[in-house]
């Protein structure tokens, strides 16, 4: 019983909790991501024509899909492969997590936004929220930077952290490479315009991986939500969850907005939650701190499970 979870999937799990309270991450440039990036943009020169037909295009796209989550499942077992002493295959497999979720990193980029804020530093708060989401800052005033990086903090806790998780637990470690692996060419090609068929299987794979994860991960923020909060986030949560274009950003988004009773606003695609208050630098220290309580939650249950299961 012991030695099966010492050398099982539960000992790495805490390893890891651990090194991501302590924000221990990979180098950028040595980050497995970036190189799953890298090794995307590569094959993407060799299959995707902008010319040729949907047809074209959507195949192209599914045979990216395949080589690249392919390669890093491959790529992965080889080198745990030579990890021959049992601590090393532990250490190895923290590592992995380390690199497909992250909980720290996601609050540590919006503590930067918020202290960009509090110093009434727009221009450093813009380029902040960057490296929370893919929305161009450069024309958003102090209260949409805020706004923007709640509903990152709320999305992002499924895709970084609550996904992740929900996928190592469903089918280990290759479950979550395939999860972090889709959730990566997604956002690299899964949107409209020239790459949109090409992007197609990535973004409808990932809708689907994130289906349940994203609803999980709105009720764990209605859980560790202010209680006084929650029969009205819950109307609101059900009224605006599906007003965003993706079937699983609005979960969490609508979800943090009722719970802060602000008003989440992306300019003419979206407005979640009543404007019960202006968005403050005060309402995003709020976000993170649910956020937060939420995801120690999801980790907490992670471990549960595979100790059970």
């Amino acid at each position: 019983m012991i030695s099966g979870i010492l050398y099982g999937e539960v000992i790495p799990l805490i390893l890891f909790f651990a090194f991501d309270a302590m924000n221990l991450k990979w180098p950028s440039r040595w980050h497995p991501v970036a190189w799953l990036g890298r090794g995307a943009g590569f094959v993407e020169t060799r299959l995707h024509a902008p010319l040729a037909s949907p047809t074209h295009q959507l195949l192209a796209g599914a045979l990216l899909v395949g080589l690249v989550v392919g390669g890093a499942l491959v790529s992965i077992r080889l080198m745990r492969t030579l990890m021959v002493v049992p601590v090393l295959q532990i250490v190895f497999d923290a590592f992995i997590l380390c690199a497909c979720c992250t909980m720290s990193g996601l609050l540590g980029a919006a503590k930067d936004v918020r202290r960009s804020l509090l110093e009434n530093n727009i221009s450093d708060a813009r380029e902040g929220l960057r490296s929370l989401c893919s929305r161009d800052p450069s024309d958003l005033d102090a209260e949409e930077v805020a706004a923007a990086a709640i509903e990152s903090v709320a999305e992002n806790t499924s895709d970084s952290w609550i996904a992740p998780l929900f996928w190592y637990v469903l089918l280990g470690q290759s479950g979550m490479v395939v999860y972090r692996s889709v959730n990566t060419l997604d956002a690299m090609y899964g949107y409209r315009g020239e790459r949109e068929w090409f992007g197609k299987v990535a973004a409808r794979l990932d809708d689907a991986l994130n289906l349940i994860p994203s609803r999980l991960t709105a009720l764990l923020l209605w859980w560790r939500g202010p209680r006084s909060r929650r029969a009205v986030a819950w109307q609101i949560f059900v009224r605006d969850r599906g007003k965003t274009m993706s079937p699983n950003a609005g979960q969490p988004m609508a979800m943090m907005s009722g719970l802060l009773g602000i008003c989440l606003t992306k300019r003419g695609c979206y407005c979640l939650g009543d404007a019960e208050r202006p968005v403050t630098v005060e309402c995003l220290a709020q976000a993170m701190e649910i956020a937060r309580w939420a995801g120690a939650a999801g980790a907490g249950a992670t471990i549960l499970l595979e100790i059970l299961i």
